[in-house]
């Protein structure tokens, strides 16, 4: 990633804002079973920065703590799933790729977790496609 990048996100009621600016690892696509029922997505892509990158620009996020170790952060008014961090990792923090205003600048490079798949996950690049709703 560009080092000297600065990137904005938050969440969809707009209550929670952040910044990120600096270098992260590869973004993933994970496949593991609490980040699926946590978002209830059959995949979440994650990128990881240093804790100190990240800067929140507006609100509090709620926090809970999913498992031994783990703390998500959500907005509490619409349910946004914003981080994860691991009391192994105090140093870093995951970010939902797709709370960043600019998702498209963090392209997975690998998949993590794949013995939790869902297995149909598998096959969804061969269903049919739509621009948007079904309907148009």
């Amino acid at each position: 990633m560009n080092r000297t990048a600065v990137y904005e996100g938050g969440c969809l009621c707009g209550a929670i804002r952040y910044r990120v600016s600096g270098s992260c690892s590869p973004p993933a696509l994970c496949h593991c079973q609490s980040c699926r029922r946590a978002t209830g997505a059959p995949v979440v892509a994650w990128v990881t920065f240093p804790e100190d990158a990240v800067s929140l620009l507006q609100g509090e996020p709620a926090r809970w703590d999913s498992s031994p170790g783990v703390t998500r952060a959500f907005c509490a008014r619409c349910g946004t799933p914003l981080s994860y961090r691991h009391a192994d990792y105090p140093d870093s923090v995951d970010l939902t790729v797709c709370s960043f205003d600019q998702p498209e600048a963090f392209p997975p490079a690998d998949n993590i977790w794949l013995e939790h798949r869902v297995a149909w996950m598998a096959d969804s690049d061969r269903l049919p496609g739509h621009p948007r709703n079904r309907q148009g």
